[in-house]
């Protein structure tokens, strides 16, 4: 049974300018104990999708449209203000882009270690203090005791990321959501952090989504995966299955635009033609067309194709043009 399930999730944003469609309609589930990357570049909607989930997009402009996402049985999206913060941090917790700007800066490590502890359980302050510094010492974070007094300013941008880690890890969710957790960090460190993520994970059975650019991290630590482009899933499978068998315009585009060692010197790499477009005045139809190089009909681009089944659990937005084997 999973414990997530997202159902046709549209979050839009009303503006002077008209109605961008961050998310138009998107579906996925997740089950315990799984990774699920969700993958695209900026601007396809892969933040806001999951921010919808935690209630943590600005009202107004953004409102959710349409959809459900059933968590352990509650709907997020209907959820009281008052049920989702009993939601928000104890079971479901996120991992912010940029550990400085998730972090405060006038309040210590420590009193923003402790400070979820007494919100989300009955700890006394001395029994929270001593969970805080088991959790700094879980992510790494050495003589932790010291380190509780520290201001995230005297931490380097590896150790404040793994502080965010073990805020999000200290009421022991069951779904960690990580958004871009390693994007601002050297390759070192990438791997560092997300590593200690799959460690702290196997030992918890906990669910992650995992949102990224980075196919190589996906390749590494993901069971599922969905493509998202323009506010919409193009393509969702198994990572197994998505690296050996990718069957929409944009994923081919996405992974052969990583550069191979096993490549011939000093050759240009593959891009990927133009930009995601504005999430404005878009048409119904396929919204990768004009960046797909191949032509398409003037139906295709009026009309919204549906999600199909292509092979067992592995879904493509059923556009002929850009499902071309």
């Amino acid at each position: 049974m999973a414990l997530l399930e997202v159902d046709n999730l549209k979050t839009w944003f009303h503006t002077r300018n008209g109605v961008v469609r961050a998310v138009d309609g998107i579906s996925f589930s997740l089950e315990k104990g799984k990774t699920l990357g969700i993958v695209g570049e900026s601007g396809s909607g892969k933040s806001v999708s999951c921010y919808s989930l935690l209630d943590l997009i600005p009202k107004p402009p953004g409102k959710i449209e349409s959809g459900s996402a059933m968590f352990d049985g509650a709907d997020l999206l209907t959820a009281t203000p008052k049920q989702i913060r009993a939601i928000r941090g104890q079971r479901i917790s996120m991992i912010f882009q940029d550990p400085m700007t998730a972090l405060n800066p006038y309040m210590t490590i420590g009193a923003q270690l402790i400070e979820p502890l007494l919100v989300h359980s009955d700890r006394s302050k001395s029994d929270a203090r001593d969970k805080a510094i088991a959790m700094l010492e879980a992510v790494g974070i050495q003589d932790a005791p010291a380190r509780m007094k520290a201001y995230p300013h005297h931490f380097s941008g590896g150790m404040r990321q793994r502080v965010v880690i073990a805020i999000a890890l200290a009421c022991g969710p069951e779904l960690v959501i990580a958004d871009e957790p390693t994007t601002a960090l050297d390759v070192t460190i990438q791997a560092q952090i997300l590593q200690l993520i799959n460690n702290l994970q196997r030992d918890s059975n906990m669910a992650v989504i995992l949102i990224t650019h980075d196919l190589g991290v996906i390749a590494e630590t993901c069971d599922e995966v969905c493509v998202m482009y323009a506010g919409r899933i193009v393509e969702q499978a198994s990572a197994r299955e998505l690296f050996a068998n990718p069957r929409h315009a944009y994923t081919q585009g996405l992974l052969n635009s990583i550069p191979r060692l096993n490549g011939k010197p000093k050759t240009e790499l593959n891009t990927i033609d133009g930009m995601v477009p504005a999430l404005m005045d878009l048409k119904p139809g396929c919204r990768f067309a004009p960046r797909s190089g191949r032509e398409h009909k003037p139906e295709l681009l009026a009309d919204r194709q549906p999600m199909k089944e292509i092979s067992p659990d592995h879904w493509v937005e059923a556009c002929p043009v850009c499902t071309m084997a």
